[in-house]
């Protein structure tokens, strides 16, 4: 062995009992020795690993995109749909059944055929019956998006929206409110009669101890469904209370 070997050899020997020495004092004095080649170091001697954190920011920075993209909900109105006369209620309940499909239920509040109820007499019987307030038309509460409008137009038997130049017009408040009153009203109140007569009309009575005379409507009375028809006896005008199916109108 030459002597630069021997010298070499020499130095590196020192230098293990150097570092020996040094971890041998570190463990007498209570010190964790660490390994700064040893991969999990930094983690044993209680030191965060720095973590790639790009993938969680993006993460957390989408879903407040979407949430503040999300759809917010805009104001319900009432608007008027034009339907084929007589279908009222089946048009209702096929555009019901079809939102409910699609899914966008949320932009519907209530679908509505106004109506009142009414007493009609028949061979002497008295029948409480529905009568739609404005035949050919329905009621419709909802928001109006481009989903929501091709959805209604394209349900069968609807027209469309009441509005110029096509375009949704939704009803005014005070509209709105006299639709509801009436509706509320039909359903608390007695039932009107529905009586075919005005008064001033010419009519014949048909039954009772006046059958044949005629005689002119003077009075009429929804709620009971009885009539004053003035006739003339002995040259003078008599008042006469019939229940309504006892007239009939005159042949002029």
């Amino acid at each position: 062995m030459t002597e630069d070997n021997e010298n070499k050899v020499e130095e590196i020997r020192d230098s293990a009992e150097e570092n020996d020495s040094t971890v041998e004092d570190a463990q007498q004095s209570g010190e964790k020795v660490v390994d700064p080649e040893t991969p999990d170091a930094a983690a044993d001697d209680g030191v965060t690993p720095a973590t790639d954190t790009t993938a969680s920011e993006t993460t957390v920075s989408q879903g407040e995109q979407d949430e503040e993209s999300g759809h917010k909900h805009g104001k319900m109105d009432w608007y008027i749909l034009k339907v084929q006369v007589n279908r009222e209620d089946s048009v209702k309940q096929n555009l019901q059944r079809r939102v409910q499909l699609s899914g966008l239920a949320r932009y519907f509040e209530e679908i509505l055929v106004p109506t009142e109820k009414v007493t009609v007499v028949k061979n002497g019987q008295k029948r409480i019956t529905k009568r739609k307030l404005y035949p050919g038309y329905i009621m419709i509460r909802m928001e109006i998006n481009d989903d929501t409008w091709f959805l209604v137009r394209e349900t069968h038997g609807v027209g469309d929206f009441t509005g110029s130049n096509g375009k949704p017009v939704p009803m005014l408040d005070h509209e709105v409110q006299r639709m509801l009153q009436t509706e509320t009203n039909v359903t608390s109140e007695v039932p009107k009669l529905k009586i075919p007569y005005l008064l001033g009309d010419r009519v014949k009575i048909v039954d009772g101890t006046f059958k044949d005379v005629e005689g002119e409507v003077t009075l009429i009375d929804e709620n009971t469904g009885r009539i004053t028809v003035s006739i003339t006896i002995f040259a003078r005008s008599t008042p006469v209370d019939l229940e309504y199916w006892q007239v009939e109108k005159s042949e002029e």
